[in-house]
């Protein structure tokens, strides 16, 4: 199915940045999580997760920023923060329930990599080499992270003791996965065979790091401890580094490791672009959005007592990071800016609900 385009221009009126605003529909609409490029590797397509429909599905804008809309899956809802584009270009990977499927761009074609009846999995994350993939998971009790080829071979559940989330393929070294247990402490690595599992840093539920991802190929990774300051681990010796003390929340480093891309809150700034070396920043634009989540108001991780409030004012089952839309802890996650680089970096993807509506917007970078 195909859609006119949504597509307008502002001026920012704090920074001057050109921004387009690439949909216009009254319901959820927002771009891949900030882990991942909303990008073909040409430049010449984004996607974008749209409840358009009444579920959540994935589209397509193409040539962007002003072609028309296309509806790329349909059927039963995906998982609205699970799609990674291969470095190819021509195939998206994304979930539904227990489910890892692909979907060919330009063919439609879909076809199911992998399945794990009972699982509920959450997003996708490729290797450099495109060959293999990882998902964090969560079966009955048990959670954990999965982790096989793009072929459907190899596949295997690593399981781990508490709730996983952003589980990522080291960029030079891909048989390793660094991952995030929720909550403290944060930061873990292991094989993709399921050896070699440690924790990368040790911490307690008062010191709230969150967002941590590879500094481009560096190989480093970098983090934020919420709301106090911008870190770099050294992936080798542990070394820990602050980058700067300022309130950057979601992080998306650029290829070469220098830049890390940022949206702000409590206060909500705007966009940031921070220099790796000297922690120097500067503005991209505002993005007005609602940043929900009564968790960022504080600077320690949510704990059993904070979920069991959050369920009863939802009065809804256990929240966790599966259920974006009821998650009144963390917030639901379109009402998150969610920064991400376009795949040349000169232009800045993220999503506000400021006009009442969850849209997706880009920013020229200067």
């Amino acid at each position: 199915m195909r859609f006119p385009s949504e597509h307008s221009v502002h001026i920012d009126r704090a920074t001057g940045a050109r921004v387009h605003q690439l949909t216009n529909q009254p319901c959820i609409n927002h771009a891949t999580y900030f882990l991942q490029s909303s990008f073909t590797p040409d430049g010449a397509s984004m996607i974008f997760v749209s409840y358009r429909s009444g579920a959540a599905q994935l589209y397509e804008i193409r040539p962007f920023p002003d072609g028309e809309i296309r509806q790329l899956t349909s059927g039963l809802p995906i998982h609205p923060f699970s799609p990674a584009i291969h470095a190819d270009g021509e195939r998206i990977f994304f979930v539904r329930a227990g489910s890892i499927h692909c979907i060919g761009v330009e063919s439609g074609d879909t076809r199911c990599v992998v399945e794990f009846p009972g699982a509920q999995l959450g997003e996708c994350s490729l290797a450099s080499d495109g060959e293999w993939i990882t998902a964090a998971a969560k079966r009955g009790t048990e959670s954990g992270i999965v982790a096989g080829k793009a072929d459907g071979s190899s596949w295997n559940f690593i399981p781990f003791p508490r709730t996983v989330i952003h589980p990522q393929f080291h960029p030079l070294e891909p048989e390793w996965i660094e991952f995030a247990g929720d909550p403290a402490p944060r930061m873990h690595r292991v094989r993709r065979d399921g050896t070699g599992l440690e924790c990368l840093y040790q911490h307690g539920n008062d010191e709230f790091v969150v967002h941590e991802t590879f500094l481009g190929r560096t190989g480093d990774l970098v983090y934020t401890v919420w709301p106090f300051g911008l870190w770099r681990m050294n992936w080798a010796t542990r070394e820990r580094a602050r980058i700067a003390g300022f309130n950057a929340w979601h992080i998306t480093p650029n290829r070469a490791g220098t830049l890390v891309l940022c949206d702000t809150n409590h206060p909500d700034l705007g966009l940031f672009l921070i220099d790796a070396a000297t922690g120097e920043r500067t503005p991209v634009c505002l993005s007005e959005s609602s940043n929900g989540g009564s968790q960022w108001k504080t600077s320690r991780y949510a704990v059993a007592e904070d979920f069991a409030a959050a369920r009863s004012a939802a009065k809804s089952g256990a929240l966790s990071w599966m259920e974006v839309a009821t998650d009144t802890v963390y917030g639901p996650q379109w009402t998150h800016p969610h920064p991400s680089f376009s795949h040349d970096e000169r232009v800045v993807v993220f999503v506000s609900d400021k006009s009442g509506d969850p849209q997706v917007y880009a920013a020229e970078l200067k």
